[in-house]
């Protein structure tokens, strides 16, 4: 029988549905809010299958109104399909034949989900800009599916927001589900851009981590 794990929250959802409403009503204001639909996505690794659906962003300018902030309410679903995983935790010595693990599965006794959003200062967050680490710029921010998520970003820097990590201590259907999760920016004068990631570790004698990155969007 299918296993079904699910964390979600809806943040400020009356709040989220006047910020549409706000959008539609005041088209070619300067202040309008935007909607911004995102594709769904999926990825195939060792022993899991990593989705993501129901994705969509609403932008909209700072309360500050300082020019250099700007604030997006994120909502998806990311989804693990896991086929094969240690049982339990394991860890720390969860590598090859109980050995220490590589890239980096023995800082954790269980396989995991984990799921946020990269954001970026005048950075362009392309795919080759993720395969070659993003130079080095990158910082992880730790949020929460169940508040707001505050960031200081300058020009050049890249930061990761963690929304929620899962462990996976067995098969099953592992999800992420958020929704109007609000990430408020201050210091970026420049443009700002965003893009999700899922990452999928799975540990044991077969170490894989399996990332599915969503489609990058303008943030103002």
């Amino acid at each position: 029988m299918t296993n079904y794990r699910t964390a979600g929250v809806r943040v400020a959802g009356a709040g989220a549905v006047a910020a549409v409403a706000m959008g539609l009503l005041s088209t070619g204001a300067a202040n309008a809010d935007t909607f911004v639909p995102l594709p769904d996505g999926q990825k195939l690794g060792p022993g899991v299958t990593v989705s993501r659906v129901g994705e969509h962003a609403i932008v909209s300018p700072s309360l500050a109104a300082n020019g250099s902030g700007r604030v997006v309410w994120v909502s998806g679903n990311a989804v693990a399909d896991v086929t094969a995983t240690p049982e339990g935790e394991i860890g720390p010595f969860n590598g090859p034949a109980n050995e220490p693990g590589s890239n980096n599965s023995s800082t954790h006794g269980a396989s995991q989900l984990n799921t946020g959003y990269i954001v970026g200062c005048q950075v362009s967050i392309s795919d080759e800009a993720v395969s070659l680490g993003l130079a080095g710029v990158i910082d992880l921010t730790e949020g929460t599916i169940g508040g707001s998520i505050g960031l200081d970003l300058g020009p050049g820097e890249v930061k990761f927001v963690q929304i929620e990590i899962k462990d996976i201590t067995e098969p099953g259907v592992y999800a992420v589900e958020y929704q109007d999760v609000e990430i408020d920016i201050q210091g970026c004068a420049g443009y700002a851009q965003a893009r999700a990631y899922t990452v999928v570790e799975i540990i044991g004698d077969n170490y894989s981590k399996t990332s599915l990155y969503g489609m990058p969007f303008s943030i103002g």
